[in-house]
């Protein structure tokens, strides 16, 4: 396996069951502001910030030279939600402070998307790189219409149906929120099973599936993001775990682009806070169809180089 990144000289060696690998850990350092950047985009607009890092490793790269280029495609997928874990856990710190979090309700969505992101991570491993980069081209196609056509409204929580239970969270600011307990029927879980294999093959689907799913059974936005941080951060930690042993499994250690994860992971760790102050300065409705304008570009451009990859341009 091809693995990039790497010199045949250099300050830094890094020691693996003692074969020495000499990695350039200057290469990516450009992606540090970049990676506080678009987990700011992220955590602004309500998407998971791998949607914005798997382009970024397959288009820009490559345009960088070829010292940039990742091995694989599911090597790059496996570095988008790598990223996204510590962004999204930098996310999910503030909201168990503020005390939003539903964990029963997380409970009920995660015991679904867990395993179907497993699957869809060892599913990633046999599927040739040009297909998985036309089904991310696909989705986020998918994605943008969604988010400019139906944007992220609440039902009226102060209503509550007859027989329902009903659930009241008060947050650390002492905000009260009330709102019925959500069925959650076999159509719920279909859509959250989607959401979760496309995650765990394409990087993609869980986020913006789970958020858009408790919004629209009235539950308040607030509680909704909290509860959807949490099922997003569980299941790509267990897709991700599967996509990086199947790295080491197939390459080895070095398979593992650490001198890009170097700069990525403390870069979302700031945006990641960053974004949750900036909330109300950038209407979330401007922002999200901003990014849906910027995900109809990409899902043209990675089409683009899925039929180059497959001979059909």
């Amino acid at each position: 396996m091809k693995v990039s990144g790497y010199r045949s000289c250099g300050p830094q060696t890094v020691g693996i069951y003692g074969k020495f690998i000499e990695m350039d850990f200057t290469l990516y350092w450009f992606m540090f502001p970049v990676s506080i950047v678009v987990a700011t985009c992220a955590m602004l607009s309500g998407i998971g910030g791998a949607a914005l890092f798997t382009p970024i490793f397959i288009l820009v790269f490559p345009l960088l030279g070829e010292q940039y280029v990742l091995a694989t495609t599911m090597t790059a997928v496996a570095a988008a939600l790598f990223t996204q874990t510590f962004g999204f856990l930098s996310g999910f710190i503030g909201y168990y402070r503020r005390k939003l979090i539903d964990y029963q309700l997380a409970r009920r969505i995660l015991r679904v998307s867990i395993p179907v992101a497993i699957l869809g991570a060892v599913v990633a491993n046999y599927v040739p790189g040009s297909a998985l980069v036309a089904s991310y081209a696909i989705l986020v196609a998918v994605l943008s219409y969604v988010m400019w056509r139906n944007p992220i409204r609440p039902g009226d929580p102060e209503v509550h149906l007859e027989g329902r239970v009903v659930i009241e969270k008060t947050d650390s600011r002492g905000h009260t929120y009330s709102y019925d307990r959500p069925d959650l029927g076999v159509g719920d879980y279909a859509v959250t099973s989607v959401g979760a294999f496309l995650t765990g093959m394409v990087s993609v689907g869980i986020g913006e599936v789970t958020i858009s799913q408790l919004t629209r059974k009235g539950i308040p936005i607030a509680v909704a993001a909290a509860t959807s941080v949490l099922v997003v951060i569980l299941t790509i930690v267990f897709a991700t775990a599967t996509l990086v042993v199947e790295l080491i499994q197939a390459g080895g250690w070095a398979a593992v682009p650490w001198n890009l994860l170097i700069y990525d992971i403390p870069g979302v760790l700031i945006g990641g806070q960053i974004g949750p102050r900036l909330q109300g300065l950038i209407p979330q409705h401007r922002m999200r169809q901003a990014i849906s304008v910027l995900f109809m570009f990409l899902a043209i451009a990675m089409m683009f180089v899925a039929l180059r990859n497959t001979g059909m341009h």
